[in-house]
């Protein structure tokens, strides 16, 4: 059977769907907002090409589990986390609807402001260390830059003997979520809320993945 087209897809969004990306739906329901992963079933044609969603589930649970952790070890306003479960081939991730404004509808002033407030959640941070590579569930999900140009294949890395590695949101941009948080080298945390667009290297800026996944191959099991 072929699959659904995105047409199709969002033709038959369930209740309280808002919205369907190729890796994601979002539901919204009072004041509950849920992240839904997509099926293999639900998997969509994304410029052409049938696209697969790269650590899917994971990312989810391990957001669910980062969420859990910064609640109870820091006073960083995350969002309430009500679940965050696996069920049938996708992982769900219920919290809380925060109201909320994107950087990029902030004048310089402003976006000046929540820079500030973002550099000092950083630093909050920066003392929860590890010698643990990973999520607070066990998951290595290293930041986006790195995953996508990675094979794919989980990351399985050996203990450091020291605790050197920090708590890491790995995603801060003007696109704000915590999939790929963990402890990690501080070098892989990058400003990239300091300015608008994704949390990659843009034309003019240092590129730094091969650095990253360096040092990731050097401790790989």
């Amino acid at each position: 059977m072929a699959p659904p087209t995105n047409h199709e897809l969002n033709a038959k969004r369930e209740e309280y769907c808002i919205g369907i990306t190729p890796e994601r739906k979002y539901y919204r329901c009072g004041n509950l907002w849920i992240k839904r992963s997509l099926r293999p079933t639900e998997w969509q044609q994304h410029n052409g090409f049938m696209h697969v969603p790269r650590l899917n589930v994971q990312r989810i649970l391990n957001e669910g589990a980062c969420l859990k952790f910064l609640a109870e070890k820091t006073d960083i306003p995350v969002p309430k986390l009500h679940a965050c479960f696996e069920d049938d081939g996708a992982a769900c991730l219920i919290t809380e609807y925060v109201e909320g404004v994107g950087m990029n509808d902030l004048d310089e002033g402003q976006q000046r402001i929540v820079s500030k407030e973002l550099q000092k959640h950083v630093e909050t941070m920066k003392p929860l260390t590890s010698n643990t590579w990973g999520g607070p569930g066990g998951m290595v999900l290293p930041p986006y830059r790195v995953m996508r140009k990675s094979d794919g294949r989980p990351w399985r890395m050996r203990p450091r003997e020291e605790h050197s590695l920090v708590f890491c949101h790995n995603d801060l941009s003007a696109n704000n979520v915590i999939e790929y948080s963990g402890f990690f080298p501080a070098e892989f945390e990058r400003e990239f809320y300091a300015r608008p667009g994704p949390s990659v290297a843009l034309p003019g800026e240092v590129d730094d993945v091969e650095v990253l996944m360096s040092i990731m191959e050097r401790e790989k099991m």
